[in-house]
């Protein structure tokens, strides 16, 4: 059986102590660029960016929008006047930092053997890197992206959340078009990964080479990571299924759905929004109409009345002939998109604080009795039907 791997990067494939790493590579840039910015200017913009990213929570800003908006205002430039400086640091400077991580050699051992086997693999780096960055320090795990397949390597030009938001995980299986397939996320770090992913819903394997610790994590699955293959191989692949059951994992993976939608929709060429894989199929443009139409005259109603009365009636909503009678297809896709992230946006506004008001139940049509939990558990279901149609959609021989 096919399973997604989600690999870590730093210390889990490469031995990298980024706590020394990330001040010597903010120096190197800021030397770099030292004829345009000073030094004593770059350093602190760096900073803040960076922080920027990790506190991001907003599905219509990739990280390096994030960043761009708090780095070069503070040098009072543009990124324009600074690109071919920063291409040059990548492609010749960058490449020598490599000397302060080592390779890990069971890491080729198991990236080999995982791909052999014929399951998909993904370096699930935090995306506060280039994408440039990111695979040079692939190179340096001897794992070069120009011999190894993954199916994704997440950077900050394509990703929208850091991996300590939580909503990381799932906009990392949105991206790739939420596979059915099991799922497991191996790293070290267990307040990046281990708990975030957790937190997500998502199976974890935690990488430490000390089996002692806390009585409260004990039931998390750990090894060395030579030890991963054989604990894969042994364990039920019903206990890899995802499992969005809490209002945390639900909320991260709504704030997944119109980012990872935008960075697929990022690749269609102007006439693909309105091809169809076949022509009883909705193209590109319907699908983001009936996801928009539905936020906003069926999600958002009824969130609002749950919240507003007590065990309220909600008649049932039968909404794809909305498609044809809105005439969807006639409709601009891209300002179809940012109108859905806007109502998104507004779904996520109402939910995020709720500390009880989860269990506050309704009497819904067809479902019956139900709660606040269970119907945005709903919500993120359907977006990820959907989400798997836009990804057939955008892939069909195009």
């Amino acid at each position: 059986m096919r399973i997604t791997l989600l690999l870590d990067l730093d210390d889990t494939l490469l031995e990298t102590n980024m706590d020394v790493f990330i001040p010597v590579y903010f120096k190197a840039l800021s030397t770099a660029l030292a004829g345009a910015v000073p030094p004593d200017v770059m350093i602190p913009a760096l900073t803040g960016g960076t922080k920027a990213m990790m506190g991001n929570m907003d599905p219509a800003l990739t990280l390096r929008e994030v960043f761009d908006s708090h780095f070069f205002p503070k040098l009072g430039t543009d990124r324009l006047a600074l690109q071919s400086s920063i291409d040059r640091f990548y492609d010749e400077v960058f490449p020598t930092l490599g000397t302060m991580t080592k390779p890990i050699p069971e890491a080729v051992r198991l990236v080999d053997w995982a791909l052999g086997q014929g399951h998909r693999v993904v370096i699930a780096t935090n995306p506060i890197f280039p994408l440039k960055a990111v695979q040079h320090r692939l190179r340096w795990a001897e794992l070069p992206p120009e011999k190894y397949p993954f199916a994704l390597v997440t950077s900050y030009e394509t990703f929208h959340f850091t991996k300590e938001t939580v909503a990381y995980y799932p906009e990392v299986l949105a991206q790739l078009g939420w596979p059915d397939d099991p799922v497991v996320m191996v790293g070290d770090d267990i307040e990046r990964e281990v708990k975030p992913t957790q937190a997500a819903g998502f199976p974890v394997f935690w990488v430490r080479e000390s089996n002692d610790v806390p009585s409260e994590q004990d039931h998390i699955p750990r090894g060395k990571l030579e030890s991963f293959q054989s604990w894969l191989e042994k364990t039920d692949p019903e206990k890899l299924k995802i499992t969005l059951q809490t209002p945390q994992a639900l909320l991260a993976t709504l704030r997944s759905t119109p980012a990872a939608i935008s960075t697929l929709a990022a690749s269609v060429p102007v006439d693909g929004w309105s091809r169809k894989p076949a022509p009883a199929e909705w193209c590109l443009t319907e699908i983001l109409c009936h996801l928009r139409d539905v936020e906003r005259a069926v999600n958002l109603p009824r969130i609002r009345t749950i919240l507003a009365e007590e065990n309220p009636f909600l008649p049932g909503e039968d909404t794809d002939h909305w498609v044809q009678e809105h005439k969807c297809a006639e409709q601009d896709g891209a300002e179809i998109l940012i109108d859905f992230i806007r109502a998104r946006k507004e779904t996520i506004g109402l939910i995020s604080k709720l500390q009880d008001e989860w269990s506050r139940t309704a009497r819904h049509a067809i479902f019956g009795r139900t709660t606040l939990l269970e119907l945005v558990g709903i919500i993120a279901g359907h977006d990820r039907v959907h989400v798997q149609q836009i990804w057939k959609t955008i892939h069909a021989g195009w």
